[in-house]
């Protein structure tokens, strides 16, 4: 299938020099666009997932499709590919199936709006976002099963087609899809929030190539992918060694009592490429936690990581992909095959964040993060309220942020930089509950030179009878700590009924019936540790028993000793960190806690939960 691009105007862009505050200027102008797609989105969708979350992500390309300015990486190639039909001024294309796209988008939620930007009958770029949607469908409110075993459960599934054609919305299409939907209201406003955010960046691209002339424009482009490639292709240079570095990390579970899941990915570089080979990950699950994960999202993942740490001042853009090769086993849990599950892929999602720090960082420890992008937690809560009307929460939970080799891990951050909570005061407006307690667990985050980020613990009195799902991860296994740091806390999850009873909840679970007063416990895992605890000033512990985020008790991981009045006790610290120091120095750079049989044999005891079972792939996937 390909698709043809359909101009009035075939003379090709000439290329011109572009001076050096012509380019600043338009890589600027291009920056600035991009947030002002994420202002236009979030002050006209209903949904508070992307209205009050910002769960959606937008992108500038250039007219061959190559992002110029985004977040989550280029998603416009796997549509190209995807689609076989023709591209035209006006038409504005949208699609939500992972399969037609190679990836682009990994799961049926995320609604992707893409809209070709013609200048005088010529196709100068691309803007293009999408956003998570509420609800689409499927077997399950939210349409986020952890039992699927198939993509055909997880609710609708729109190929690539066009929303607008030449400029007129396809309202028949628009019907048929939005009659899937639990919230057809939310769904049909967020999707014209989304198409508003992408006529933002085609307003400001189109006054761009007024002011500086289309020429200029698209030879500027050019100009800023090129000097992407040249800085990325110096710091894979002086980064990247060309011995084979691997590292490997684990999907506690798939819902239905199988894991836990590696994920493995080695790394190298050859003949001026990195190679990121993920041979010996696990093969796909019957469950929905599979990621189909797409190639060039990845490089995007690598470049940010990349520039992030070594020269955050680079624009990261498209230019540097062909610097980067990916392998991914067919079959794995990262390319399942179709019609595999995909709707509860973001534990995977968050697993490639860790293990890509880890890789690049073993060559260089004092680059590492330790582990903490470590899930995307999950809960919905969905019912008739007292007057009839059907209610539907979609809200995503924050964890602990890993220490750092410049600081401490943010307690209760976002797994995406960009996410902010849902206000409580919105949540009690807009659905039938309260939340009686909203705070960081104390000594959650791994102690280190650099704390690991506390978790989050949200106590949710449900003040009308409805159902619950629970999508969230590392409660078995533990977010790692690095250089001598320690892991973080595991996450759980308990509910307590109205009449006292308790029963604890796994991570991954759907159809949970809660009535009226009855609580849940939410806790978020928290950061792993970054460095020697011994190393941490004693009066910053001490500061942090104060204020709450370490306890009495934790304050010995660190090696400090308190008296009565909160102060430290010299003396007993020095002979306390005297004592742990052998210990700590026969850490290895990597803390991940006690082994996996030994987890198992400790599951039950300490998070009142069966340990995962190993699957046997043969008989698992028959």
């Amino acid at each position: 299938m390909v698709a043809k691009i359909i101009e009035e105007n075939t003379t090709p862009f000439k290329t011109v020099e572009v001076d050096p505050i012509t380019l600043d200027l338009i890589e600027n102008a291009l920056k600035n666009a991009r947030h002002e797609m994420d202002a236009t989105l979030f002050r006209t969708a209903m949904s508070p997932g992307i209205r009050e979350q910002g769960d959606a992500f937008p992108l500038i390309a250039d007219h061959h499709g190559l992002m110029l300015a985004g977040q989550f990486g280029s998603f416009i190639q796997g549509f190209l590919d995807g689609f076989d039909g023709e591209i035209e001024e006006g038409d504005v294309f949208w699609l939500s199936d992972p399969y037609s796209c190679d990836g682009a988008i990994s799961h049926a939620n995320d609604w992707l709006v893409l809209m070709p930007i013609y200048r005088e009958g010529k196709l100068v770029g691309w803007g293009a976002m999408f956003g998570h949607m509420t609800d689409v469908g499927g077997m399950v409110p939210g349409s986020l099963p952890t039992n699927a075993t198939s993509i055909f459960q997880e609710g609708v599934r729109v190929p690539p087609v066009k929303l607008y054609r030449k400029g007129v919305r396809q309202d028949d299409l628009l019907k048929v899809v939005l009659h899937q939907c639990r919230m057809p209201d939310w769904a049909g406003a967020d999707l014209n929030a989304i198409v508003a955010a992408c006529r933002m960046a085609e307003r400001r691209v189109l006054e761009m190539c007024d002011r500086f002339g289309v020429d200029t424009y698209v030879s500027a482009t050019d100009k800023l992918l090129a000097r992407n490639k040249k800085a990325m292709a110096h710091l894979i240079e002086t980064s990247i060694g060309a011995e084979k570095v691997s590292f490997e990390d684990y999907v506690c579970d798939d819902g239905r009592g199988y894991g836990p899941y590696k994920i493995k990915c080695t790394m190298w570089r050859k003949d001026g490429k990195v190679i990121l080979d993920w041979e010996g990950t696990d093969p796909q699950s019957e469950s929905s936690i599979n990621f189909y994960l797409n190639e060039n999202m990845l490089k995007m993942f690598f470049g940010i990581y990349m520039i992030m740490v070594f020269d955050p001042q680079i624009l990261f853009n498209d230019g540097f992909y062909d610097l980067v090769e990916v392998r991914i086993p067919e079959g794995s849990l990262l390319k399942p095959k179709f019609p595999a599950a995909l709707s509860c892929r973001t534990h995977a999602l968050g697993r490639i964040f860790d293990a890509l720090g880890a890789l690049l960082g073993q060559r260089q420890p004092e680059f590492l993060n330790a582990a903490g992008f470590s899930s995307s937690p999950h809960l919905m809560y969905s019912g008739y309220d007292k007057d009839g009307e059907w209610f539907q929460l979609f809200q995503i939970g924050f964890g602990g942020i890993p220490g750092r080799p410049f600081g401490d891990g943010p307690d209760g951050h976002s797994l995406w930089p960009g996410f902010t909570n849902v206000p409580n005061e919105f949540l009690e407006a807009y659905f039938p509950l309260r939340i009686e307690r909203y705070e960081t667990i104390p000594d959650s985050g791994g102690a280190g030179l650099h704390r690991g980020g506390n978790g989050i613990s949200i106590h949710y009195r449900f003040l009308e009878k409805g159902t619950i799902a629970i999508h969230d991860d590392r409660w078995f296994t533990y977010p790692w700590g690095v250089n001598g740091g320690a892991p973080g806390l595991r996450s759980t999850k308990k509910l307590i009924r109205a009449n006292g009873e308790t029963e604890m909840l796994p991570s991954k679970c759907d159809g949970v019936i809660v009535n009226r007063d009855d609580i849940l416990i939410y806790n978020t895992w928290g950061g792993g540790g970054w460095g020697n605890p011994l190393q941490r000033d004693a009066e910053l512990v001490a500061l942090e028993v104060k204020r709450g985020l370490v306890t009495r008790e934790g304050a010995q991981a660190y090696g400090v000793v308190l008296r009565d009045d909160w102060s430290v006790d010299q003396d007993a610290t020095a002979a306390l960190r005297a004592q742990m120091a052998p210990q700590i120095a026969a850490i290895q750079v990597f803390n991940s806690g006690p082994p996996l049989e030994e987890l198992r044999a400790r599951c039950l005891e300490e998070t009142g939960l069966e340990p995962p079972i190993q699957p046997v792939w043969d008989e698992h996937r028959a």
